[in-house]
Protein backbone atom coordinates (compact mmCIF):
# COMPACT_ATOMS: atom_id res chain seq x y z
CA UNK A 1 0.00 0.00 0.00
CA UNK A 2 1.34 3.42 -0.97
CA UNK A 3 2.05 6.00 1.76
CA UNK A 4 -1.01 8.09 2.56
CA UNK A 5 -0.54 11.77 1.70
CA UNK A 6 -3.93 12.86 3.07
CA UNK A 7 -6.01 11.31 5.82
CA UNK A 8 -8.45 12.01 8.63
CA UNK A 9 -6.32 12.58 11.75
CA UNK A 10 -7.04 10.72 14.94
CA UNK A 11 -8.50 12.86 17.76
CA UNK A 12 -6.07 14.17 20.39
CA UNK A 13 -8.33 12.92 23.22
CA UNK A 14 -11.56 11.01 23.70
CA UNK A 15 -13.22 13.67 25.82
CA UNK A 16 -12.91 17.02 27.53
CA UNK A 17 -12.24 18.17 31.09
CA UNK A 18 -14.85 20.30 32.80
CA UNK A 19 -13.26 21.19 36.10
CA UNK A 20 -12.81 17.96 38.05
CA UNK A 21 -15.05 16.07 35.62
CA UNK A 22 -14.01 14.30 32.43
CA UNK A 23 -16.78 14.17 29.84
CA UNK A 24 -16.37 11.25 27.43
CA UNK A 25 -17.10 12.23 23.83
CA UNK A 26 -18.70 8.82 23.24
CA UNK A 27 -21.33 9.41 25.90
CA UNK A 28 -21.79 13.05 24.90
CA UNK A 29 -22.49 12.12 21.28
CA UNK A 30 -25.05 9.52 22.33
CA UNK A 31 -26.73 12.10 24.56
CA UNK A 32 -26.93 14.55 21.66
CA UNK A 33 -28.19 11.80 19.36
CA UNK A 34 -30.93 10.81 21.81
CA UNK A 35 -31.99 14.45 22.22
CA UNK A 36 -32.28 14.86 18.44
CA UNK A 37 -34.18 11.58 18.14
CA UNK A 38 -36.69 12.73 20.77
CA UNK A 39 -37.16 16.07 19.02
CA UNK A 40 -37.70 14.49 15.59
CA UNK A 41 -40.00 11.77 16.90
CA UNK A 42 -42.06 14.29 18.88
CA UNK A 43 -42.59 16.45 15.78
CA UNK A 44 -43.52 13.51 13.58
CA UNK A 45 -45.77 11.99 16.26
CA UNK A 46 -47.56 15.30 16.81
CA UNK A 47 -48.03 15.66 13.04
CA UNK A 48 -49.75 12.26 13.08
CA UNK A 49 -52.14 13.43 15.77
CA UNK A 50 -50.35 12.09 18.83
CA UNK A 51 -49.53 13.81 22.09
CA UNK A 52 -45.86 14.73 22.48
CA UNK A 53 -46.02 13.73 26.16
CA UNK A 54 -46.12 10.08 25.09
CA UNK A 55 -42.74 10.49 23.37
CA UNK A 56 -41.18 11.69 26.60
CA UNK A 57 -42.77 8.82 28.50
CA UNK A 58 -41.30 6.35 26.01
CA UNK A 59 -37.92 8.08 26.35
CA UNK A 60 -37.80 7.49 30.10
CA UNK A 61 -38.18 3.74 29.61
CA UNK A 62 -36.70 2.99 26.19
CA UNK A 63 -33.34 4.73 26.61
CA UNK A 64 -32.11 2.90 29.76
CA UNK A 65 -33.56 -0.40 28.57
CA UNK A 66 -31.96 0.13 25.16
CA UNK A 67 -28.57 0.88 26.70
CA UNK A 68 -28.77 -2.28 28.78
CA UNK A 69 -29.81 -4.33 25.75
CA UNK A 70 -27.06 -2.83 23.61
CA UNK A 71 -24.41 -3.56 26.22
CA UNK A 72 -25.61 -7.12 26.78
CA UNK A 73 -25.50 -7.75 23.02
CA UNK A 74 -21.96 -6.36 22.84
CA UNK A 75 -20.77 -8.41 25.84
CA UNK A 76 -22.27 -11.63 24.46
CA UNK A 77 -21.12 -11.27 20.83
CA UNK A 78 -17.68 -9.69 21.44
CA UNK A 79 -16.53 -10.88 24.88
CA UNK A 80 -12.86 -10.40 23.93
CA UNK A 81 -13.42 -6.65 23.57
CA UNK A 82 -14.70 -6.06 27.07
CA UNK A 83 -12.49 -3.49 28.79
CA UNK A 84 -11.15 -3.00 31.33
CA UNK A 85 -10.44 -6.59 32.31
CA UNK A 86 -12.06 -6.29 35.71
CA UNK A 87 -15.33 -7.41 37.28
CA UNK A 88 -16.96 -4.12 36.27
CA UNK A 89 -15.68 -4.27 32.68
CA UNK A 90 -18.98 -5.59 31.23
CA UNK A 91 -20.73 -2.50 32.60
CA UNK A 92 -18.20 0.11 31.35
CA UNK A 93 -20.36 1.66 28.63
CA UNK A 94 -18.24 4.83 28.62
CA UNK A 95 -15.36 2.77 27.21
CA UNK A 96 -17.48 2.10 24.11
CA UNK A 97 -19.25 -1.06 23.11
CA UNK A 98 -22.97 -0.99 22.34
CA UNK A 99 -24.54 -3.50 19.98
CA UNK A 100 -27.07 -1.67 17.79
CA UNK A 101 -29.37 -4.64 17.28
CA UNK A 102 -29.51 -5.40 21.00
CA UNK A 103 -30.15 -1.77 21.86
CA UNK A 104 -32.87 -1.26 19.26
CA UNK A 105 -34.61 -4.55 20.10
CA UNK A 106 -34.67 -3.86 23.83
CA UNK A 107 -35.55 -0.19 23.45
CA UNK A 108 -38.29 -0.96 20.92
CA UNK A 109 -39.82 -3.56 23.23
CA UNK A 110 -39.96 -1.01 26.05
CA UNK A 111 -41.40 1.59 23.68
CA UNK A 112 -44.11 -0.74 22.38
CA UNK A 113 -45.11 -1.50 25.95
CA UNK A 114 -45.49 2.19 26.84
CA UNK A 115 -47.37 3.06 23.62
CA UNK A 116 -49.78 0.17 24.09
CA UNK A 117 -50.27 1.13 27.71
CA UNK A 118 -51.25 4.64 26.56
CA UNK A 119 -53.76 3.18 24.10
CA UNK A 120 -52.03 4.72 21.09
CA UNK A 121 -51.30 3.12 17.73
CA UNK A 122 -47.97 1.31 17.91
CA UNK A 123 -47.44 1.10 14.14
CA UNK A 124 -47.84 4.84 13.61
CA UNK A 125 -45.50 5.57 16.50
CA UNK A 126 -42.90 3.20 15.03
CA UNK A 127 -43.08 5.02 11.70
CA UNK A 128 -42.58 8.33 13.48
CA UNK A 129 -39.52 7.05 15.32
CA UNK A 130 -37.73 5.20 12.49
CA UNK A 131 -35.90 8.17 10.87
CA UNK A 132 -35.13 9.61 14.30
CA UNK A 133 -33.36 6.43 15.39
CA UNK A 134 -31.11 6.62 12.34
CA UNK A 135 -30.18 10.21 13.14
CA UNK A 136 -29.31 9.17 16.71
CA UNK A 137 -27.14 6.33 15.42
CA UNK A 138 -25.37 8.68 13.01
CA UNK A 139 -24.50 11.13 15.79
CA UNK A 140 -23.40 8.24 17.99
CA UNK A 141 -20.86 7.20 15.36
CA UNK A 142 -18.98 10.44 15.99
CA UNK A 143 -18.30 9.00 19.43
CA UNK A 144 -16.68 6.00 17.74
CA UNK A 145 -14.30 8.42 16.04
CA UNK A 146 -13.17 9.86 19.37
CA UNK A 147 -12.73 6.34 20.77
CA UNK A 148 -10.74 5.36 17.65
CA UNK A 149 -12.93 2.35 17.00
CA UNK A 150 -15.22 1.04 14.29
CA UNK A 151 -12.62 1.28 11.53
CA UNK A 152 -12.03 -1.07 8.62
CA UNK A 153 -9.17 -2.52 6.66
CA UNK A 154 -5.86 -0.68 6.06
CA UNK A 155 -6.32 2.01 3.42
CA UNK A 156 -4.33 4.64 1.56
CA UNK A 157 -7.40 6.60 0.44
CA UNK A 158 -7.39 10.38 1.01
CA UNK A 159 -10.20 9.95 3.54
CA UNK A 160 -8.53 7.08 5.38
CA UNK A 161 -8.63 7.35 9.18
CA UNK A 162 -5.45 7.59 11.24
CA UNK A 163 -5.47 5.16 14.18
CA UNK A 164 -2.89 5.35 16.95
CA UNK A 165 -0.79 2.28 17.72
CA UNK A 166 -2.41 1.90 21.13
CA UNK A 167 -5.89 1.96 19.60
CA UNK A 168 -4.83 -0.58 16.97
CA UNK A 169 -3.65 -2.92 19.69
CA UNK A 170 -6.83 -2.46 21.70
CA UNK A 171 -9.00 -3.17 18.66
CA UNK A 172 -7.54 -6.65 18.26
CA UNK A 173 -6.86 -6.28 14.54
CA UNK A 174 -4.73 -8.92 12.76
CA UNK A 175 -1.03 -8.71 13.58
CA UNK A 176 -0.22 -8.17 9.90
CA UNK A 177 -2.23 -4.91 9.94
CA UNK A 178 -0.47 -3.42 12.96
CA UNK A 179 2.20 -1.85 10.73
CA UNK A 180 -0.37 0.37 9.00
CA UNK A 181 -1.43 3.72 10.41
CA UNK A 182 -4.50 4.56 8.31
CA UNK A 183 -7.68 2.54 7.82
CA UNK A 184 -11.11 2.64 6.20
CA UNK A 185 -13.31 5.02 8.27
CA UNK A 186 -16.21 2.61 8.76
CA UNK A 187 -17.80 4.93 11.30
CA UNK A 188 -17.97 7.70 8.68
CA UNK A 189 -19.48 5.41 6.03
CA UNK A 190 -22.18 4.33 8.46
CA UNK A 191 -22.88 7.89 9.60
CA UNK A 192 -23.43 9.02 6.01
CA UNK A 193 -25.59 6.01 5.23
CA UNK A 194 -27.73 6.47 8.35
CA UNK A 195 -28.48 10.09 7.50
CA UNK A 196 -29.24 9.22 3.87
CA UNK A 197 -31.59 6.40 4.89
CA UNK A 198 -33.31 8.67 7.41
CA UNK A 199 -33.94 11.24 4.66
CA UNK A 200 -35.27 8.51 2.37
CA UNK A 201 -37.70 7.25 5.01
CA UNK A 202 -39.02 10.77 5.57
CA UNK A 203 -39.47 11.19 1.80
CA UNK A 204 -41.27 7.86 1.49
CA UNK A 205 -43.57 8.77 4.37
CA UNK A 206 -44.55 11.95 2.53
CA UNK A 207 -44.85 10.60 -1.01
CA UNK A 208 -45.77 6.90 -0.81
CA UNK A 209 -48.64 5.04 0.89
CA UNK A 210 -46.55 3.43 3.62
CA UNK A 211 -48.68 1.67 6.21
CA UNK A 212 -48.08 1.67 9.99
CA UNK A 213 -44.88 -0.26 10.85
CA UNK A 214 -43.75 -0.01 7.23
CA UNK A 215 -41.11 2.68 7.72
CA UNK A 216 -39.73 0.89 10.77
CA UNK A 217 -39.52 -2.36 8.78
CA UNK A 218 -37.58 -0.51 6.06
CA UNK A 219 -35.30 0.92 8.74
CA UNK A 220 -34.52 -2.59 9.96
CA UNK A 221 -33.97 -3.90 6.43
CA UNK A 222 -31.98 -0.90 5.20
CA UNK A 223 -29.65 -0.57 8.16
CA UNK A 224 -29.04 -4.32 8.30
CA UNK A 225 -28.38 -4.39 4.57
CA UNK A 226 -25.69 -1.77 5.02
CA UNK A 227 -24.15 -3.77 7.85
CA UNK A 228 -23.63 -6.70 5.48
CA UNK A 229 -21.20 -4.46 3.60
CA UNK A 230 -19.63 -3.01 6.74
CA UNK A 231 -18.87 -6.41 8.22
CA UNK A 232 -16.81 -7.26 5.12
CA UNK A 233 -14.39 -4.36 5.64
CA UNK A 234 -13.98 -4.45 9.42
CA UNK A 235 -11.04 -6.37 10.89
CA UNK A 236 -11.38 -5.52 14.58
CA UNK A 237 -12.02 -8.19 17.18
CA UNK A 238 -15.22 -10.15 16.69
CA UNK A 239 -16.86 -13.51 17.24
CA UNK A 240 -16.65 -15.63 14.07
CA UNK A 241 -18.92 -18.26 12.53
CA UNK A 242 -17.94 -20.35 9.49
CA UNK A 243 -14.92 -18.11 9.02
CA UNK A 244 -16.95 -14.89 8.83
CA UNK A 245 -17.87 -12.29 11.42
CA UNK A 246 -20.95 -13.28 13.43
CA UNK A 247 -22.62 -9.93 12.78
CA UNK A 248 -22.35 -10.59 9.03
CA UNK A 249 -24.86 -13.43 9.39
CA UNK A 250 -27.03 -11.48 11.81
CA UNK A 251 -27.14 -8.62 9.30
CA UNK A 252 -28.32 -11.00 6.56
CA UNK A 253 -31.04 -12.43 8.80
CA UNK A 254 -32.25 -9.00 9.89
CA UNK A 255 -32.29 -7.73 6.29
CA UNK A 256 -34.55 -10.62 5.28
CA UNK A 257 -36.72 -10.12 8.36
CA UNK A 258 -37.10 -6.41 7.64
CA UNK A 259 -38.02 -6.94 3.99
CA UNK A 260 -40.50 -9.71 4.83
CA UNK A 261 -42.01 -7.51 7.54
CA UNK A 262 -42.41 -4.60 5.10
CA UNK A 263 -44.03 -6.77 2.41
CA UNK A 264 -46.43 -8.29 4.94
CA UNK A 265 -47.43 -4.88 6.29
CA UNK A 266 -47.93 -3.37 2.84
CA UNK A 267 -50.10 -6.26 1.68
CA UNK A 268 -52.60 -5.72 4.45
CA UNK A 269 -55.83 -4.15 3.31
CA UNK A 270 -56.90 -0.67 4.35
CA UNK A 271 -57.62 -0.54 8.04
CA UNK A 272 -59.47 1.93 10.19
CA UNK A 273 -57.30 2.92 13.09
CA UNK A 274 -59.06 2.81 16.42
CA UNK A 275 -59.15 6.14 18.21
CA UNK A 276 -56.23 6.48 20.59
CA UNK A 277 -56.98 7.21 24.22
CA UNK A 278 -55.26 9.04 27.03
CA UNK A 279 -52.10 10.72 25.79
CA UNK A 280 -52.09 8.85 22.47
CA UNK A 281 -54.14 11.19 20.34
CA UNK A 282 -57.52 12.78 19.65
CA UNK A 283 -60.56 11.23 17.94
CA UNK A 284 -60.97 11.82 14.22
CA UNK A 285 -63.83 10.89 11.88
CA UNK A 286 -63.39 7.34 10.45
CA UNK A 287 -61.75 7.01 7.05
CA UNK A 288 -59.56 10.08 7.29
CA UNK A 289 -56.06 9.59 5.87
CA UNK A 290 -52.92 11.58 5.38
CA UNK A 291 -51.66 12.87 2.07
CA UNK A 292 -50.44 10.05 -0.13
CA UNK A 293 -52.83 7.52 1.42
CA UNK A 294 -50.93 6.92 4.63
CA UNK A 295 -53.16 6.01 7.55
CA UNK A 296 -52.59 8.28 10.50
CA UNK A 297 -53.64 8.47 14.09
CA UNK A 298 -57.18 9.68 14.71
CA UNK A 299 -56.95 13.40 15.28
CA UNK A 300 -54.12 13.87 12.79
CA UNK A 301 -54.31 16.61 10.25
CA UNK A 302 -52.96 16.03 6.76
CA UNK A 303 -49.82 17.90 7.76
CA UNK A 304 -46.55 16.05 8.27
CA UNK A 305 -43.60 16.41 10.59
CA UNK A 306 -39.95 16.58 9.73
Amino acid sequence: MRPTLAFIPSPPANGIHLGPLFVHAYGLMYAIGIALAVYITARRWAAAGGDRALVYDVLVWAVPVGLIGGRIYFDVTTPFDITPHAWWGPFAIWKGGLGVWGGIAAGAAAGVWRVRRAGANVGVFMNAAAPALLVAQAIGRIGNYFNQELFGKPSGLPWALEISQAARANAGIPAADMKYATFQPSFLYEMIFDLALAALLVWLGHHRPIRPQGLFALYVAGYSGYRIFEETIRTDSSAYFLGLRLNFFIAIVMTVVGLAWFILVQRRGPQNLVAAVGRGGRPRPPGAAARGGNPVLPGAAARRGS
